[in-house]
């Protein structure tokens, strides 16, 4: 009987190859905790281009390398919360009492199991109508950011200051995402690799700039990450290439591919990085952390 041998000139060969150096560099980062607190707002008015999913596996990938991470779950539909394993039952206190209230965050807090520095500001149900509830308070764009504000101050007084604050909004442009987008001084955009990636990517742009004049002089758009990246088709690769060329500075080098178990974790009440740790989509979200991390240390440098 012939023995089969294993070809290692085969696409597939090549790409465990691939992956296997990846994670062997993985291993030898060391991901430098930030002088303070960075506060991000994960936003796209587009849906489906996989925002919540951006917001949770880079939050558990920095939590995964010991740092401080805190996910904001602004989306009525509590996809985020899912996703990090916390309970957001309509009984629950969640951001809708910070919003609404005026309770302090350290109130609605609850730490996620998957890792021991990963913890989650849950969305319940109740977040659906304060759209509505919004209009009416006092101050309303910077309900979360006054929470938040008086949040990272305690948490600096202690010896365990926040390292990364992520905040997951809503596809939509109204009053939860534009307390997001205050409350914020970075914010991610993910982007799609399909058709239309750049489509209302304008307006959300706008928006910011209007927040930067208005309501949030700090606000900057630091990082664009491209999602569901299927390098086998010239769409994709046409849409990176352009994204890169209107964003050269912003875009991270860093792209999420399409795959199964990053669309099923969820289902698990898992992030891909607890979920599949040694698949690519594990090993993307954390080069795509470790580079949002190496950015800001070069560029300190460079201030230097």
């Amino acid at each position: 009987m012939t023995e089969v041998g294993f070809d290692a000139s085969t696409p597939l060969a090549r790409e465990l190859a691939a992956l296997t150096e990846r994670r062997r560099y993985l291993n030898e980062v060391t991901v430098e905790r930030p002088e303070s607190t960075r506060i991000f707002t994960v936003s796209n008015q587009k849906g489906g281009v996989g925002k919540t999913t951006t917001t949770v596996n880079i939050a558990a990938a920095f939590a995964k390398h010991g740092l401080k991470v805190l996910v904001i779950d602004l989306d009525p539909q509590g996809n985020a919360s899912t996703a990090v394993g916390v309970d957001h039952t309509s009984e629950v206190p969640s951001v809708y009492d910070v919003l609404i209230d005026d309770f302090p965050l350290e109130d609605v807090i609850q730490k996620s199991p998957e890792f021991d520095e990963l913890y989650c500001v849950p969305s319940t149900i109740h977040l659906a109508g304060a759209e509505i509830e919004l209009v009416s308070q006092v101050a309303r764009e910077h309900r979360l950011r006054t929470a938040l504000d008086e949040f990272v101050k305690r948490a600096n007084a202690t010896d365990s200051p926040w390292d990364y604050i992520f905040i997951d909004c809503p596809p939509s442009l109204g009053l939860l995402t534009i307390n997001g987008l205050v409350a914020a001084t970075e914010v991610l955009i993910p982007i799609q690799c399909e058709y239309y990636a750049l489509e209302g990517l304008s307006q959300l742009l706008n928006s910011i700039q209007l927040i930067q004049k208005h309501l949030n002089p700090v606000l900057h758009l630091s990082t664009i990450l491209l999602t569901m990246f299927d390098s086998r088709t010239n769409l994709a690769n046409q849409v990176a290439e352009d994204v890169r060329a209107h964003f050269p500075h912003e875009v991270l080098k860093s792209v999420i591919p399409r795959a199964v178990r990053i669309s099923e974790a969820p289902s698990f009440g898992q992030t891909v990085i607890s979920h599949d740790p040694n698949g690519i989509g594990a090993v993307s979200y954390l080069e795509a952390a470790a580079e949002i991390a190496g950015r800001a240390a070069t560029q300190k440098k460079e201030q230097r």
